[in-house]
C-alpha cells in the first residue's frame, strides 16, 4: 500500500503505517481488529498503538473495551511539513557557516546533457521573479513548463543573430532572477561529442546573456510585425 511506505519516509515504522491506515478504514476499533485489518501480530499491536498516540495519530476513546480512534492526518502532515522546513533552515544555516556563497565571477563548467538540464529544471523551479531562455532546444519548452506562477518569462530563439556555437553544435542561454545563468552548447550529432557548458553568478556575464536574448526577441518581433499598409492616394 503506498500510504504505508510514504508514512514510512516520514518516519513512522512499518507497524505504525500499518496500524494508522487500518485505523483510518476501520475508524473507532479494539486493537484485536486492528492487528487483524493491518496484518500486524496481536502481541505487538498494543505498544504500536501507543507509540501511534504519543505520535499524536491515534488517540484512546473507551477503556472497557479498550478502543482507539485515528486523529487527523492532515495535523500530522503539517506538523511533519513544519518539522522538515525547520529542518532544512537549520541545514542551510549549518552549510551558510561551512562554505561561502560562491564568488560572483566563478564560472562552474558543467559537462553532459543530463547536468545541463538538470541544472537548468533547478534553476526554473527556484526563480522567485524571472527566467530569460533561448535556444531551439526541447529544453527551452521544459523551462517554459517549469516556470512557476507570478515569474516573469522571456523567451527566444537565436536563429536571427550571428551564432554563438561552433559549427554543428546549438546554443542554449538560460537567466534566473538577474543571480544566476547558464550558457550551453548541444551537440546536433550526439556521435560528434558532449554537450557542455558553464554555469555563473557573474553579474556581467548575465547581463551580457539577457541583453542577447532581449535583442533575439525583438528581432523576432519586428521580423513579425505586419508590413505598414499606405492610406488611398498617399
Amino acid at each position: 500500500m503506498s500510504a504505508v511506505i510514504h508514512l514510512q519516509a516520514l518516519g513512522l515504522t512499518e507497524y505504525e503505517a500499518r496500524a494508522y491506515t487500518a485505523l483510518l478504514a476501520l475508524g473507532r476499533s479494539v486493537p484485536a481488529r486492528v492487528a487483524r485489518q493491518a496484518g500486524i501480530p496481536r502481541p505487538k499491536i498494543y505498544e504500536t498503538l501507543e507509540r501511534l498516540e504519543g505520535r499524536g495519530l491515534a488517540a484512546k476513546v473507551g477503556q472497557n473495551p479498550l478502543e482507539y480512534a485515528p486523529l487527523s492526518a492532515r495535523e500530522y502532515l503539517a506538523r511533519s511539513r513544519r518539522s522538515f522546513d525547520d529542518r532544512l533552515s537549520a541545514l542551510d544555516r549549518d552549510l551558510s557557516r561551512l562554505a561561502p556563497e560562491p564568488a560572483p565571477e566563478a564560472v562552474y563548467h558543467l559537462r553532459g546533457e543530463a547536468a545541463i538540464r538538470s541544472l537548468c529544471e533547478d534553476l526554473a523551479l527556484n526563480a522567485r521573479s524571472s527566467i530569460v531562455v533561448a535556444g531551439q532546444d526541447p529544453l527551452a519548452d521544459r523551462i517554459e513548463a517549469l516556470t512557476p506562477r507570478g515569474v516573469t518569462l522571456l523567451r527566444a530563439d537565436l536563429s536571427d543573430l550571428p551564432s554563438i556555437a561552433a559549427a554543428g553544435q546549438h546554443a542554449f542561454l538560460m537567466s534566473r532572477d538577474h543571480e544566476a545563468a547558464v550558457i550551453a552548447h548541444f551537440m546536433n550529432d550526439p556521435a560528434q561529442g558532449e554537450a557542455h557548458g558553464v554555469h555563473t553568478h557573474n553579474p556581467v556575464v548575465i547581463h551580457l546573456i539577457e541583453g542577447y536574448v532581449g535583442l533575439a526577441a525583438q528581432r523576432r518581433q519586428e521580423t513579425r510585425a505586419p508590413t505598414p499598409r499606405r492610406k488611398a492616394g498617399a
